[in-house]
């Protein structure tokens, strides 16, 4: 495999780094401390206007077509500044995704370049219910057909951006005497539909200034034309899109690991202990060599899994190995960075216990690191027959 980035994909890397270094990380802190979404919005419409909320899109619906590789490169340095701005970014380019896989022509021209513009500034998936997460073909949440019309009733949970998002991609049961999974459709749901109700917000350990809310159905009516795809065929739909959600899941959780272990070598290499610098210290060496080494393996992974994707090729299984081992490797770069700064480390001081906060739920969204196992173990079991 050639691992040598093209011109574009440079481009886009340094645009993303140079972005981050200037407007998100100055405000990183704040936005995690405060409550004022005030300068996440402000961003979201700059990244918007960079491209880079349509980076896997067409040019015609306003994207920037530069690929599975440009956008993982992209959420990676976004993710090192700030995850809270990375996880949106990764949301909106998912929303467009399935938008243009599976809409008609008038969905695509009424919702993609909005969102790639920043006209609206988050799109959101409503898949996720109390009683259906990992097991999202369990859902409840109803859409009946009414003369020109389909109603929704039922409830979403932990759905990202809800309060400011401009379109829903919303997930139903459109045949309940379908066997599980079968009789699933998609919809597309606009902000302000009577009936569409943002629940409350999420008070969460980590990424506080991403919103995560409580999203309602009450008698919520959209035309018959709101279906994306065909009918009951949303289930598919879904997992065909999550797989694409973990590579910029992964990308985002090895974006905070590297932001972690930078920081902590850079004040290993100023704190003196025993009359030494302990980046002298065998030990502290030893976090970094692991730390660095995985979050390596992190990438080429990630690359590995976007490469397949854009190529046209099967990559469920590269995605959720890429997902899977990233979002680890975040977890235990966060740690030994915590670890390497002593009591300083578990301080607001500093940004390293931000950082172990954050990456903490990429274990979890986008399909938690169990159910990576499971899709990972049935596609290589196939080849055992």
């Amino acid at each position: 495999m050639f691992l040598e980035l093209t011109e574009e994909q440079k481009l886009i890397q340094e645009t993303a780094r140079e972005f981050a270094r200037v407007e998100l990380e100055p405000v990183a802190a704040q936005l995690d401390q405060e409550h004022d979404r005030g300068p996440l919005l402000a961003n979201l419409k700059k990244l918007a206007e960079l491209g880079f909320m349509g980076l896997n899109i067409r040019e015609e619906f306003g994207g920037a077509e530069a690929g599975t590789i440009a956008f993982s490169l992209a959420m990676t340095e976004i993710a090192r500044a700030c995850a809270s701005t990375a996880v949106t970014v990764s949301v909106n380019n998912m929303v467009c995704e399935v938008i243009q896989a599976v809409g008609t022509e008038e969905q695509k021209q009424a919702y993609i370049p909005r969102i790639c513009s920043g006209e609206f500034a988050a799109g959101s998936f409503a898949l996720t219910e109390t009683g259906a997460g990992s097991d999202p073909s369990g859902m409840t949440t109803q859409a009946v057909a009414d003369g020109d019309s389909y109603v929704l009733n039922g409830a979403k949970i932990f759905i990202t951006s809800a309060p400011y998002a401009g379109v829903f991609v919303v997930w139903a049961v459109t045949d309940k005497e379908a066997p599980k999974g079968k009789g699933i459709s998609c919809f597309l749901v606009e902000a302000g539909t009577k009936g569409l109700i943002i629940g409350k917000e999420e008070k969460k350990m980590g990424q506080h200034a991403s919103a995560t809310n409580e999203v309602l159905f009450d008698d919520c009516r959209i035309p018959k034309s709101a279906l994306m795809g065909k009918l009951n065929d949303g289930f598919r739909t879904a997992v065909g899109e999550l797989a694409g959600g973990r590579i910029g899941i992964g990308s985002l959780g090895l974006g905070i690991g590297l932001a972690a272990m930078d920081y902590a070598t850079h004040y290993a290499t100023e704190r003196s202990q025993f009359g030494q610098r302990i980046s002298n210290f065998q030990a502290i060496q030893w976090m970094i060599a692991d730390g660095y080494t995985e979050l390596e393996a992190a990438r080429l992974l990630l690359l590995n899994a976007a490469f397949r994707k854009d190529s046209g090729r099967t990559f469920a299984k590269e995605a959720s190995m890429a997902k899977l081992y990233a979002t680890e490797a975040a977890n235990r770069a966060c740690y030994a960075a915590l670890q390497m700064l002593g009591g300083y480390g578990y301080t607001q001081d500093f940004p390293v216990e931000r950082y172990a906060r954050d990456a903490r739920i990429t274990a979890i969204y986008e399909g938690t690191n169990e159910i990576q196992r499971v899709i990972i173990s049935r596609e290589i079991l196939k080849n055992f027959g």
